[in-house]
């Protein structure tokens, strides 16, 4: 047993040491003709390889210390601008004034959040010292197709620079932020996405960031959500101007209720449901119109108004200031009056 053992461990010290002729003329094979692994790789991965060669770089770990410098979470984020801006999670952020970001050269900065919007869970962070950094481009998630091949890259779990692959299972999806607001326009993907990738990129085959990693379903598998990269454009162009992101107010809370058939046949309506004003501000923009509670909104700038939710998707920044035509029902009454939402004042004020 022993020299046969030996026989085979010579064996193959002898095909380990023979040249690359000698292989070629023993297997038959074409040594100058082999395929190189560039060559062998299929179009799947090299779509991914190419992701990570462009956006890989762009792609840092977020560190959050608490006031006692004392270590906190730890997440994702992305370069969107060479000169050190960051875009990450809300929720990773976690109200923190500063963060600390670790770049793939093994660099550390510091950064400091320039503006958080917690109804997007988007915040947006700026390295404290002049840098040059690798940086990613936003694309346009509206051109996205469900089994499209996307990329997240992040740090889940620790595991630094983690890329994981999948495809766009759905879009238009919605979910509630940690303040209760809906956001719109939801990616669910089944690239695969763990702690510690909130806050990183979902990027398409052309290398353009089309998401920004939020959200997994605990207990599921395969379904993960990103913001869309289009709601994360309007958010960091409201944070880099103005360090939040402005929506309208009208100082109003509402509940939604159904609308009687009778009703709907009176007034013409064919929408089944609508909000009714349960409170009002003083002096607040509603009360000013003459709105009073108990009144039930129809709709608000000539859109229908079904839910909260469309009430709350139509006060947006492009809203304030402006005299908008809303359209109520008072007891059997069915009335138009006009408002001019203000700016919502930040939350604690």
């Amino acid at each position: 047993m022993t020299v046969m053992f030996d026989e085979v461990h010579a064996g193959f010290h002898d095909l380990g040491t023979l040249d690359e002729g000698a292989a070629g003329e023993s297997s038959g094979v074409d040594v100058a003709h082999r395929p190189s692994d560039e060559a062998l790789l299929d179009a799947y991965s090299r779509a991914v390889t190419h992701v990570v060669d462009e956006v890989g770089d762009a792609v840092v770990r977020v560190d959050v210390r608490d006031a006692k410098r004392k270590r906190g979470g730890s997440g994702s984020g992305v370069v969107v601008a060479s000169d050190g801006l960051v875009l990450t999670n809300s929720h990773v952020v976690s109200g923190q004034p500063r963060v600390e970001l670790a770049l793939t050269d093994g660099r550390r900065l510091g950064g400091r959040v320039i503006g958080d919007d917690p109804d997007t869970d988007l915040a947006l962070v700026r390295t404290e010292e002049p840098v040059r950094l690798s940086s990613a481009r936003l694309g346009d998630s509206k051109s996205l197709r469900r089994g499209q091949l996307v990329v997240a890259i992040g740090n889940p779990l620790g595991f630094e620079s983690t890329v994981t692959a999948g495809v766009v299972s759905a879009f238009g999806r919605s979910m509630r932020s940690a303040t209760g607001r809906l956001i719109d326009d939801i990616i669910q993907t089944d690239a695969a996405l763990n702690p510690g990738n909130s806050g990183g990129p979902l990027v398409s085959s052309s290398g353009e960031v089309v998401g920004i990693n939020t959200a997994v379903i605990l207990g599921a598998q395969g379904i993960c959500f990103a913001v869309a990269s289009n709601t994360a454009s309007y958010v960091l162009g409201e944070l880099v101007r103005h360090g939040r992101v402005r929506r309208g107010f009208l100082g109003l809370s509402v509940d939604q209720v159904g609308i009687g058939r009778r009703m709907q046949v009176a007034h013409g309506l064919s929408q089944e449901r609508c909000v009714v004003i349960a409170s009002l501000s003083p002096s607040g923009a509603a009360e000013e119109a003459g709105l009073l509670r108990g009144d039930r909104i129809l709709s608000l700038d000539g859109v229908k108004v079904t839910g909260a939710d469309d009430l709350l998707r139509l006060l947006n920044a492009d809203r304030i200031g402006r005299t908008l035509l809303v359209e109520i029902l008072r007891g059997t009454e069915k009335l138009r009056l006009w408002v001019m939402p203000s700016e919502r004042p930040p939350r604690g004020s």
